[in-house]
């Protein structure tokens, strides 16, 4: 078994080498190369100025992209539940006016106060093709972000006569 040690630079590597008598007698050769300047201080490791350089650009490239996606995600789950909150605020306004016959009237109208008076309400009845049928049509607007949006829900009433 031969050792051998070469220093360069304040740097060591270190050739270990094995000497087998079967074939041919080659050298199997294990190395090690160990640089001071790398080694773990105090016993703990630690990062170098441009690992952590690196790692702030990183998250200064990601962080933006990720916040907008955030953002986006919320806007649009907010949208939906305004959506779902005004389309069950136009069944429930339908039902009233179907049970109570209000749909007679010419025009309805309103808000949903107190509970939510940010939603309005109005109603639009129509002859249906010539039947004994109306078209009740019930539309719940909110405005949101300075934008008006609506949610118009259709039915048809039996108006048993022939009108």
């Amino acid at each position: 078994m031969s050792d051998t040690a070469l220093r360069i630079a304040n740097c060591e590597l270190r050739i270990d080498g094995k000497r087998s008598m079967a074939g041919g007698g080659f050298v199997v050769v294990q190395s090690a190369i160990r640089n001071p300047q790398s080694a773990i201080r105090n016993g703990r490791p630690a990062f170098t100025l441009v690992e952590i350089l690196a790692t702030l650009v990183l998250v200064a490239i990601i962080l933006p992209v990720a916040m907008s996606g955030i953002s986006l995600a919320l806007s649009v789950a907010d949208e939906s539940r305004r959506e779902t909150e005004a389309a069950s605020l136009a069944q429930n306004k339908m039902a009233e006016i179907i049970a109570c016959e209000l749909w007679q009237t010419a025009s309805l109208a309103g808000d949903f106060s107190p509970d939510r008076p940010e939603y309005r309400w109005a109603t639009l009845v129509a002859d249906w093709q010539g039947t004994q049928l109306r078209q009740l049509d019930v539309q719940v607007s909110w405005n949101h972000r300075g934008k008006d949006r609506s949610v118009t829900l259709t039915t048809l009433v039996y108006t048993g006569n022939s009108g």
